[in-house]
């Protein structure tokens, strides 16, 4: 199993704090010989138990306060009319926790899990409730529990949601980092989410994501927003999931957070299936499956999403660059993942997509980032920034002190290259810090023309003065449509940053190369003298060379 325990402070997959971090090595402490994947289910099904019980003693107390003035706390109605759950006595934690050692308590929380599913409508077919199979060992299963409920800390105010969304937001992170590839699948680093959230700043509006995975994007968005001074609420979140298990992941996600998201009755696939045909989004985010060659392209070559080519039966790329074109309002913006392929590909009319969607004006920006981000795939990737109409501001959707009439971006686009960016946590993961994100971020905004965030920081850029922008060699390029066309429409930021700017010291050459010898002449002395004392040291030990 990966650790990520050593993580620095700037680091973005989990939570800057040392609690979820210790839970995390007590409850892999109990894994014993269970395949993460498994394991993942036992604790976040208990770890979301623990937090809708939570909510619902809080509440319950409060109701007993009320009793007097005509409060009922054992009305299911009183819960759901605060947007908190019902949960039946044999489901509440106390309950659970006082039978943990009692070898039955896999049917229980089975049970549990089916009495909250039935007084919940919206939980129907979401909860784990495989916990009496015969291969879960219900000692450690106690002990679990008994761990779990340590969580609740600190004041009501902030230990539902605070603490255990937290908690359950780092142990997606370390599962993913645990299972590799397959855990991948339905976590995005949190620091790339960050980036995407950061850039398109969703203030207000609909946010969709037709592949969400575990709906990491829908609460940054959430977090985005708070952040600036906005309400939970301000955006309407839609999203779909192919996967059973992983759409179940993702309401349970969103409902320990208290966002309400319309995820669809069911796991759907968004090629053959979708659930929101008719959805016009503000703002698309999404980190869809790379290069995915078994989508089905064959059962849909005349799809009208196509208007920009028939994508390649092998790969879905620009299948998926359509989809969400096709999804977004007329002032809409997409940010999502892909594969460094989708910028200089022309392999089965990806090209000929490609140069069709920037004539078309689409694309704002392009970001290759660093190498060793994800869990799934050691495969270099970018981040794709399309805007319908770039004549308006990203912030359009702001609080009015924040709006900026924005720029004129017709027929240009932003290129950065931020592949020398992020710090390593470990030996094969890299993160994105806050003043990557930062300066990413920023220069966009200031690209864009629009007012520095100073809630975010997302404003900063290296030597330039926060809310302007220049071109950086090595690092930014605006580029015109023209120029685009001059590189057979191949959108690689590498092409268009050129080098960075190296200080020149005025040394002449002459005296660097003497300088130079020197040194490597005092080099080459003292590796004859190493040579000498090891040569030395083994003679006297017999193995003289």
């Amino acid at each position: 199993m990966a650790k990520n325990n050593k993580k620095p402070a700037t680091a973005n997959n989990g939570a800057n704090i040392g609690f979820e971090a210790k839970l995390w090595l007590a409850a892999d402490k109990l894994r014993n010989n269970m395949d993460a994947a498994v394991y993942k289910h036992v604790v976040l099904g208990l770890i979301f138990l623990k937090y809708i019980s939570d909510a619902f003693e809080e509440r319950h107390a409060q109701l007993l306060a009320e009793k007097a003035q005509g409060a009922d706390p054992e009305d299911p109605d009183e819960y759901r009319g605060s947007n908190v759950f019902w949960v039946p006595k044999p489901a509440r934690w106390k309950h659970l926790q006082d039978n943990a050692k009692q070898p039955t308590i896999g049917k229980l929380i089975d049970d549990a899990m089916v009495a909250i599913e039935r007084d919940n409508k919206t939980l129907k077919g979401v909860l784990p409730k495989d916990y009496a199979r015969p291969d879960l060992d219900k000692q450690r299963l106690g002990e679990l529990i008994d761990l779990i409920g340590t969580i609740a800390m600190g004041d009501a105010e902030h230990r539902s949601k605070d603490i255990l969304g937290r908690v359950y937001e780092y142990f997606l992170s370390e599962f993913a980092s645990a299972e590799g590839k397959k855990g991948g699948q339905f976590y995005t680093p949190r620091c790339v989410v960050r980036l995407l959230v950061e850039m398109l700043a969703p203030y207000k509006g609909r946010v969709y994501d037709p592949c969400c995975g575990s709906g990491g994007m829908f609460v940054q968005s959430e977090k985005f927003v708070e952040a600036h001074g906005g309400r939970v609420g301000d955006i309407s979140v839609y999203g779909q999931e192919s996967n059973a298990t992983t759409w179940r992941l993702a309401k349970m996600n969103l409902a320990l957070r208290g966002i309400d998201g319309n995820l669809g009755p069911e796991h759907a696939d968004s090629f053959h299936r979708d659930l929101h045909k008719d959805l016009k989004a503000d703002y698309v985010l999404a980190n869809p499956p790379f290069n995915d060659s078994d989508w089905g392209g064959e059962r849909l070559r005349e799809d009208v999403r196509w208007k920009y080519g028939t994508p390649p039966v092998g790969n879905a790329n620009f299948a998926w660059v359509q989809h969400f074109i096709h999804h977004l309002a007329p002032t809409g913006l997409a940010g999502f993942v892909l594969a460094n392929g989708s910028m200089s590909s022309n392999q089965s009319g990806e090209g000929e997509i490609r140069k069709a969607i920037v004539e078309a004006d689409l694309v704002d920006c392009m970001v290759a980032l660093p190498g060793q981000l994800f869990y799934s795939t050691q495969i270099p990737v970018c981040l794709w920034f399309l805007a319908r109409d770039k004549r308006a501001s990203a912030l359009s959707a702001a609080p009015q002190a924040q709006r900026g009439a924005g720029r004129d971006r017709r027929r240009q686009t932003l290129f950065i290259d931020a592949r020398k960016m992020g710090t390593l946590i470990d030996r094969v993961h890299r993160e994105l810090t806050d003043d990557d994100i930062a300066r990413i971020a920023g220069t966009y905004h200031a690209w864009r023309g629009d007012p520095p965030a100073p809630q975010s920081g997302a404003t900063r850029q290296a030597g330039k003065e926060a809310g302007t922008y220049e071109d950086i060699p090595g690092f930014c390029k605006s580029a015109t449509t023209d120029e685009i066309e001059t590189h057979s429409f191949v959108l690689t930021p590498g092409r268009f940053v050129g080098a960075e700017d190296v200080a020149d010291d005025d040394e002449p050459f002459a005296e660097r190369m003497q300088r130079l010898t020197a040194t490597l002449s005092g080099q080459f002395a003292e590796s004859a003298k190493l040579e000498k004392a090891i040569r030395s040291n083994l003679k006297e030990l017999g193995y003289g060379l």
